[in-house]
């Protein structure tokens, strides 16, 4: 089988497929085809046949606007869904070959969601810690049960992005050795040549970051150096390998070499030009001939006899290391070990006030010691996010058992790695940094949410109650921007209890990303708190006999000043209620009858977060909530300057009843929904 037919076929399909949706990037595509092939034809380890197979290598397709190349890919060694139909459908509504690849909308094939360029290489990175680590807990002398290479693809805007030379940075340092990544040198952006803005050394600065380099002059024709790169790349275990690949974008067209073939189809006189040069009828579409078919057929197809080997292996391996075997099957299978919530902590009212990221750090430790799958760290902030699990050691390059991460002040990068940790399998990931900061990292965390990925943010210092760094370190916005993210579970817990609560509902959410805002200060632990109401989202911690008059709800430090006013309200025998309101995504879930009795028809409502207000008057009629930026100064003195004490709460309180005494307007739930 000629390589150079497979090559012509892959970009002559790939122009076909753009040209037919009207929309897309031609020309990675068909620059990549010679990369893409010998990737596909010899050096891949998959089994479209097992989409899920675990011992398989990892692809990612960083520019992955060049997705009608890895879709083709698919197609032609067999992954069933990717048929000549969906090829057909690129880039239309409810395909299964979007405009970008999508891990979520598919059952394999495609590892994770790059579109933002540079997540996926840095995504790749975590898949490279993940193999290194579950390698190094599981693989025993003569049982290479984990045991892959993560091959990358990457163009010049995800080098230029910053989120990949933080990931790079990171993948150095701890020396992923089988982290293969090639660069598509085209020299071309949107904009149009590379010289416009993108002139520096990418070999020079990955040297820097400890990567073994390798440059390939010309990769239109040569397909040996290409695979030379390979081999010599493979034969680095301590560094990961960068493969810069000298191509032309478009390869074929008229328009080859440029920014015109970047973002726009050829046209169809062009892709007929592009058939005519290299030997295909132009009156023909989506042709495969028979013997480029057969080949990638039977590339396809040793999948089978590779996962055989592996299945072969793992048997006699689950024979002399039973617990081995089944604690990495329960892994596989997304499985949580039996009875892991017996050791999540409670709390009495009377236990010592403590920061929830004290709790949390209680929580997260007691976790790991019977969920050895969650591993993670912070952006260097263990002193202060508390998130350092005593139970293990420092997953560092030469040892790679370890279950704490490093990430280093690369809150983007981290998150973005921490995705790839999900999409390995196998594994929890966690990573922790201020609230604040979760800004820089958003990125990643509503890829995430889109993927479906049960990543923990742990995300500490999560209001003005952080005190004297003053409003740059203060998080406002973060509440709101967080709750208005799909698929995201913003919880913030207001005690001892909620903690655990929170930690519960995050672990359970295995294809649900969650956040955990937690505290710097102390709160104290309240009466009626609970772990179970925690799922509800909102739930009633104290009321009065009768139907209340008013309701309190507040979030995480500021709900103790809805349960302090109560008491002075009660006093003044107003009938209260106080809920608590962890979860405004859980709560948004539960029935309307479970809404409507939490906050019934005809009671005002009166919510209080140190936060920005937008949002609340979905569920609120009024709030105590900042309307600006904080100030830098002691935390109680910054709380008192913008109102968060329970005499101002009694006084807005006191303000929201006389108001609708006043006007004597009937109150309309503000929790109904009409669909």
């Amino acid at each position: 089988m000629a390589d150079d037919l497979c090559i012509n076929t892959i970009r002559v399909f790939s122009a076909d497929v753009v040209q037919k949706a009207n929309s897309g990037h031609p020309g990675a595509p068909m620059g990549l085809a010679p990369i893409a092939h010998l990737l596909w034809s010899r050096h891949l380890r998959y089994n479209p046949k097992d989409p899920h197979w675990f011992s398989r290598d990892r692809f990612v397709l960083s520019n992955g606007h060049a997705c009608a190349l890895q879709y083709v890919m698919l197609h032609l060694t067999g992954y069933k869904e990717f048929t000549l139909d969906e090829l057909k459908r690129f880039r239309q509504v409810d395909s299964k070959t979007p405009g970008h690849p999508e891990s979520h909308l598919v059952h394999g094939g495609i590892e994770v969601t790059t579109g933002p360029l540079g997540q996926g290489v840095s995504n790749a990175v975590g898949l490279a810690i993940a193999e290194a680590h579950l390698a190094a807990t599981f693989n025993r002398p003569g049982f290479n049960i984990v045991d892959n290479y993560t091959y990358v693809i990457v163009g010049d805007g995800c080098l230029q992005e910053g989120v990949s030379s933080e990931a790079a940075s990171l993948a150095g340092h701890l020396g992923l050795g089988k982290l293969i990544v090639f660069y598509d040198d085209n020299h071309v952006t949107i904009d149009g040549d590379t010289e416009l803005s993108f002139t520096e050394d990418v070999n020079k600065r990955f040297e820097a970051y400890g990567w073994h380099t390798q440059t390939v002059e010309d990769g239109d024709h040569r397909l040996a150096d290409i695979e030379r790169a390979i081999e010599e790349a493979k034969k680095v275990t301590d560094k990961p390998s960068l493969i810069k690949v000298r191509t032309t974008i478009g390869f074929g067209s008229a328009k080859q070499g440029t920014e015109k073939v970047h973002g726009n189809p050829l046209g169809a006189d062009d892709v007929a030009n592009v058939k005519k040069k290299f030997g295909f009828n132009p009156e023909q579409f989506f042709v495969i001939p028979e013997e480029v078919q057969a080949a990638y057929h039977k590339f396809g197809s040793r999948g089978h006899q590779f996962e055989s080997e592996w299945q072969e292996m793992f048997n006699k391996y689950a024979a002399q290391y039973p617990d081995l075997a089944a604690d990495l099957k329960r892994r596989i299978a997304g499985k949580l070990p039996e009875n892991w919530r017996s050791v999540l902590p409670t709390y009495k009212p009377e236990d010592a006030a403590k920061a929830t990221r004290q709790f949390s750090e209680t929580v997260i430790n007691n976790l790991a010691k019977v969920i050895p799958e969650l591993v993670g760290g912070s952006a260097d902030l263990n002193p202060s996010t508390l998130t350092y699990l005593k139970v293990s050691t420092d997953f560092q390059k030469g040892s790679h058992g370890g279950r704490n991460i490093r990430f280093g002040v690369r809150e983007h990068g981290m998150a973005a790695v921490s995705n790839g940790l999900y999409a390995y399998g196998g594994l929890i990931p966690f990573c922790s940094t201020f609230l604040n900061f979760i800004g820089y990292a958003m990125g990643a965390v509503r890829l995430s949410a889109i993927s479906q990925f049960g990543v923990l943010y742990i995300m500490t210092h999560d209001s003005i109650g952080l005190g004297e760094d003053g409003p740059t370190h203060q998080p406002i916005e973060s509440l709101p921007m967080l709750r208005a993210l799909p698929q995201m579970l913003l919880l913030r817990p207001a005690d001892g209890n909620e903690t655990s609560g929170a930690y519960a509902v995050a672990i359970e959410n295995r294809h649900r990303p969650s956040t955990l805002a937690l505290t710097r200060q102390a709160v104290p632990n309240l009466k009626g708190t609970s772990i179970e109401g925690v799922f509800k989202g909102a739930y009633i911690i104290s009321d009065s006999d009768a139907k209340p008059q008013i309701i309190l709800t507040g979030t995480g430090s500021e709900l103790h000043l809805c349960a302090q006013a109560a008491e002075k309200l009660t006093a003044q025998g107003v009938k209260v209620r106080v809920v608590s309101f962890p979860s405004t995504d859980l709560f948004n879930e539960q029935s309307e009858e479970y809404r409507l009795s939490v906050f019934p028809d005809g009671v005002p409502v009166l919510a209080v977060e140190a936060a920005a207000e937008f949002g609340w008057k979905e569920y609120a009629h009024a709030a105590v909530a900042m309307t600006g930026f904080g100030t830098s100064g002691p935390v109680k003195d910054v709380l008192v300057k913008y109102g968060f004490t329970p005499e101002n709460v009694v006084q807005k309180a006191q303000a929201l009843l006389a108001f609708y005494a006043k006007h004597n307007q009937p109150l309309v739930s503000l929790v109904r929904r009409p669909w």
